[in-house]
């Protein structure tokens, strides 16, 4: 079954062809895609064309930001925006049962103008940043978050290839997406040794490109084993997310995953992909009947403020006093992954 493989390790792609004028090479690429997402769920990237000062950049700017007195990062406070961007302190995520992350984040995404029409309709996930007064940290992110997103847009492409889909399947949906950039802080703690810093999860968007500076994250294989995913060099982390295995039925696997070990300092910087927020996904016709009862549909965008509200402390605590009303439908945490098929992590 795909997704159950017993995989130890997680494969490289050199992904320099997509950019290639050669369809078929641009084809060869994306069915090396393809075969990691259904087999792992992850792999690495290499050759995706983003300047590396690009990241040099932007991990200056985010260790200068997070170097902060608390009360002066506080003053970003996720909880002071009405579309989810800005400081996460530590102790405001608890993906596992409840407990606390021990981490810190700054969340960003698609920079929209205030007077953007889904801003002004109240849309939870859509709107201008949050931006510190530290100079040059607002383009030192938005430089890096443009770089990769368009690797994002090739990737989006290669799946659909892959799946012998439409090219554009994906990418007609992907116009004015709630794709999040989080820059992530795990302070220095001697005595986190093999404790969680992200419990086990899946992301809840199309896929993941993932940045780390130091070892950590952990990916669940079929087997129920934790097996270490190190960065790598010029490479990127990539990883399928909710929205790709609902699309697929489960043919490509949102790899549950979690990040342990986490004694040394470490930064980590995700680009979670999505959909526009209202595409509405659901298996596609070749992959309806494969596994039984197809899932039923989700809206990307409801679909991912669902799961953030019930990860954020600010979130939950107006769902627990009915200022915030879940959309209807909502799944609760861990339903994609491994996790959820077999039970396991």
């Amino acid at each position: 079954m795909s997704g159950a493989t017993s995989f130890t390790s997680v494969p490289v792609v050199d992904i320099s062809g997509l950019r290639s004028p050669d369809r078929s090479e641009r084809e060869r690429v994306a069915a090396e895609i393809g075969e990691a997402a259904r087999d792992v769920g992850f792999l690495y990237i290499s050759g995706a064309g983003v300047d590396g000062s690009l990241f040099d950049r932007l991990l200056v700017a985010t260790q200068e930001f997070f170097a902060l007195p608390v009360e002066e990062k506080m003053r970003s406070f996720i909880g002071l925006s009405r579309c989810h961007r800005g400081y996460v302190p530590v102790g405001e995520e608890g993906v596992e049962t409840g407990t606390p992350d021990l981490k810190e984040a700054f969340d960003t995404a698609l920079d929209l103008p205030a007077d953007d029409p889904d801003y002004l309709s109240g849309n939870p996930m859509l709107g201008p940043n949050t931006w510190p007064d530290l100079p040059g940290f607002a383009e030192a992110v938005t430089a890096y978050y443009e770089a990769v997103l368009a690797v994002g847009y090739r990737l989006l492409w290669a799946f659909a290839v892959a799946l012998g889909e439409d090219p554009e399947l994906f990418s007609r949906h992907a116009t004015k997406t709630p794709s999040q950039l989080r820059l992530v802080h795990y302070p220095y703690n001697p005595d986190a040794v093999d404790g969680l810093g992200i419990g086990a999860h899946t992301d809840y968007e199309c896929f993941t490109l993932l940045k780390p500076t130091t070892p950590g994250l952990e990916i669940l294989n079929g087997a129920g084993e934790w097996i270490d995913v190190p960065p790598i060099p010029d490479t990127f982390v990539v990883n399928i997310g909710d929205m790709l295995e609902l699309w697929t039925n489960g043919e490509f696997v949102a790899t549950s995953h979690r990040v342990r070990r986490v004694t040394e300092e470490r930064y980590s910087f995700p680009l979670f992909f999505n959909v526009d927020y209202h595409t509405e996904v659901k298996p596609l016709p070749k992959f309806a009947a494969t596994t039984g009862t197809p899932r039923p549909a989700l809206l990307a965008g409801e679909h991912l403020f669902a799961q953030t509200a019930q990860t954020f402390a600010y979130l939950r605590s107006r769902i627990d006093s009915g200022e915030l009303v879940l959309p209807d439908g909502s799944l609760e945490p861990n339903q994609f992954g491994q996790q959820a098929r077999y039970g396991t992590g």
